[in-house]
This record gives structure tokens, sequence and C-alpha cells, in this order.
């Protein structure tokens, strides 16, 4: 026993190497002089400057941040009255229709996509509507993050119980109230970490996002996609760098949620 207890150190530094090396290299080449990341040739914020005169990168950028903050919002919005109908009702077919909620996370993103696009195909040639653009991306984005916020914020309700409402209905509180004044703030840091989740998925997909997209409304992971084959460059290490950091901030906020609410419950 003591043998294996000796080797969890440096399986779990092997890990922690594995994951993040790669990210550090990123990062670290973004600020590297060479055009590659094959050789260091000094320390050098060439490449964000040359990121930022580059109105090809600066609009998947742009692209990425309207459809990860546009589709974060409509799916938390979406997601919260999910999670709380689920949670608080009863109906026909409730069980049915919460094992369906699941599907769309277990379902790999290459299936979920490539149905989407026949989806919006269809409809273009039946209605008109539905061209491969911005709108097209945040109705996908859409459909693969309600049910994630759904799902945390059901969990966040079940936590709680309704014990409160149910008290301050005793007291002769109004559904309306009761929801605005018990149940929001009760269910507001799993509203906020779903909310951050869905932005951080939405700003790091490929997949949906290359599947629905037009010529117009390229995000970042696209363009690096599509400029890798030309040759790869520091210019793309800057970007995603960018990326990362924006990822990594939304990552601290939902830690930083997920862990007032832990004293909250504390």
């Amino acid at each position: 026993m003591k043998r294996y207890l000796a080797l969890t150190g440096p399986i779990a530094v092997a890990i922690y190497c594995f994951l993040y090396l790669p990210i550090i290299a990123i990062v670290a080449n973004s600020f590297n002089a060479a055009r590659s990341g094959y050789t260091w040739q000094g320390f050098d914020f060439r490449w964000y400057v040359t990121l930022f005169s580059d109105r090809a990168a600066l609009g998947a950028l742009h692209n990425s941040l309207t459809l990860a903050a546009i589709s974060a919002l409509i799916s938390t919005i979406i997601g919260t009255m999910l999670g709380y109908g689920l949670n608080r009702y009863r109906f026909p077919g409730k069980r049915a229709f919460d094992g369906f909620l699941h599907v769309p996370v277990y379902v790999p993103d290459i299936v979920l996509a490539s149905s989407l696009l026949i989806f919006f195909t269809i409809l273009r040639q039946k209605t008109g509507w539905m061209e491969p653009g911005m709108a097209t991306m945040i109705l996908a984005h859409v459909t693969m993050q309600i049910p994630i916020v759904a799902i945390i914020v059901r969990t966040r309700l079940e936590v709680w119980g309704d014990r409160y409402e149910e008290a301050a209905a005793d007291l002769g509180a109004s559904p309306g109230r009761r929801f605005r004044m018990i149940t929001i703030p009760l269910i507001k840091p799993g509203i906020i970490a779903g909310g951050l989740l869905a932005f951080t998925l939405s700003l790091g997909d490929f997949v949906i996002s290359f599947f629905t997209a037009g010529p117009e409304s390229k995000t970042v992971p696209i363009l690096v996609y599509q400029r890798i084959a030309s040759g790869h460059t520091n210019e793309l290490n800057a970007l995603s760098t960018l990326i990362v950091a924006i990822s990594a901030f939304t990552a601290i906020i939902v830690a930083l949620v997920q862990t007032s609410r832990r004293y909250q419950d504390d």
C-alpha cells in the first residue's frame, strides 16, 4: 500500500504536465520573437501587435465573444426556467423528458452538429430562412447549452428543496414574490455558474460552429483551423492565449461562485 501511495505524487505531476504543458507552450511562444514556435529567439510582443492589426483575427475574436455572450444569455434564461419547471412541477411524461434532457450532453459534438446542419438545410429549403451565419450558430450553441444550465440549476434547487418557499407562502407571499425574493437568490449561484460554463463552452467550440457557420461568421477556433494549414505562426499563439485568458478568467469566477455557494450551504 505504501508503494502505491508513493506513486500517487509522481502520477499526479505527470497528469498535470500532460494537461497544462501544451497550454504553457502556447502562451510562452506567443511572446517568442521567432516566427514559429520551434526555436526561442527572445521575448517580444510583436505577435500581439500583429494580431491587433489583423482585421480577420479581430473579427473572429469579436464573433466568438458575441456568439458566446448571446448564446449564454439565451440558454441561461431558458435553462433556468427549464430546470425550475422540472424540479417544481409534475406533468405527464416528465420522466421521459428528464431523460431526453441529458441526450445533448452525452451525444458527440459531431452527431449534434451534423443533425443541426441537416435541420437548418431542410428548413432553408422549405422556408428560405436559416442561411448559415451568426443566427444559425447562436441557435446551435443554445441547443448545446440549455441542458447544461438546466441540470446545474435543477441540482441547486434540489439542494435547497422548497421549504423556504413554503414558509414564505404560509406568511402570505404571492407566487411571484416568492420567486423573486426567495427562489432567485437561492439559485443565483447556480444560474451564474451555468451561464459562465455555457459562455466558456461556446467560446472554445469548434465542431458545432464549423458546421453551422457562414462565410462572414468565422470564430477563433475556425480561423485557427484554417490558418494552421497554411503555416503556423506565433500570431495564432497570441490569439489562442487571449482565448485561454478569457476562459481562465471565466473559470476562476465559476470557482469563486461555487466556493461562495458551499459557504452559504454550510
